[in-house]
């Protein structure tokens, strides 16, 4: 590991992606980065840009499939305490980028704080739901943003304000940087009201998600023509199509479960055969909500 021989107390070599994503698949990691520290991810941001290293950053693993053949270059996981702290001051809450979102609405509805609470059951980290604007029922994380502390890839901290961040339909202009905490503001309510409504929230989304114990993960976007992809793909007659260990599911067809024998290229090639059928018989391009390294 000569490139990263002064990390070595936290960087590994050849770790398996699947041990990392939901979907349980994908090759090892060339190297595998487990910061303790702010400062031991900037060294190793600067490293890897000194090195002409690329870099791929890794929340929890939810929407992310890594390829069979393994990753070259450092993946970085922020699964350290010290990416993960939620800290509240008034109506404003600062998550760390590695903290899961779910954990951060259920903290702020448990202080009274409301705008958050119809994102629970997205899976994710801060830092992923806010790079790709998770949103539900007509809420989307990005209009509740403040500032976001990232560092870029050259191991520099910033922090940009609201006004320097573009927020699109589940993307932001937040792609090629580190998140490494989000300042979000929200409104006060009543704990007792807002809990009930997440819990029945809550709920509606696990129905709708497959059974616990499936490797499982939300693989399309609805159409930014409106409408939603789970109709579109039952119109095109896919509802539970197979490629190999990869299966649409019944209950909703946005999800793949992933059997034993499957590989990522199975789900790769079932996401490629409903784009192109939905597309040829509804002229709607659907894209994958999962990140495809």
């Amino acid at each position: 590991m000569p490139q990263f021989a002064e990390f070595r107390k936290f960087v590994r070599r050849d770790v398996p992606l699947a041990m990392y994503t939901w979907f349980q698949l994908g090759g090892p990691a060339e190297y595998f980065a487990e910061p303790e520290t702010e400062a031991e991810l900037l060294a190793l941001l600067k490293q890897s840009r000194k090195e002409n290293v690329p870099v791929h950053v890794l929340g929890v693993g939810s929407n992310v499939l890594a390829p069979d053949e393994g990753l070259p270059g450092v993946v970085v996981s922020l699964s350290a305490p010290a990416f993960g702290g939620i800290e509240l001051n008034g109506n404003r809450v600062v998550a760390g980028g590695g903290v899961r979102l779910g954990r951060v609405i259920t903290r702020a509805v448990t202080e009274g704080l409301a705008g958050i609470e119809n994102l629970i059951g997205i899976p994710g980290s801060v830092g992923g739901a806010v790079c790709s604007n998770a949103a539900s029922g007509g809420d989307d994380l990005g209009q509740r943003v403040e500032k976001v502390k990232v560092a870029t890839l050259d191991g520099n901290v910033i922090e940009i304000p609201r006004s320097e961040i573009t927020f699109g339909y589940r993307s932001s202009s937040l792609d090629d940087v580190v998140i490494l905490s989000v300042a979000i503001q929200l409104e006060s309510g009543d704990p007792v009201e807002l809990s009930k409504r997440m819990q029945q929230l809550w709920i509606v989304r696990k129905s709708q998600q497959p059974m616990s114990g499936q490797c499982s993960g939300y693989v399309f976007k609805n159409p930014r023509t409106g409408g939603s992809a789970e109709e579109l793909i039952e119109l095109a007659g896919l509802k539970g199509t197979r490629i190999g260990g990869a299966v649409l599911t019944e209950r909703n067809p946005c999800f793949v479960v992933v059997e034993p024998e499957c590989t990522a290229g199975d789900v790769k090639r079932l996401i490629q055969l409903v784009q192109d059928q939905v597309r040829d018989r509804t002229e709607i391009e659907l894209e994958p909500a999962v990140d495809i390294w």
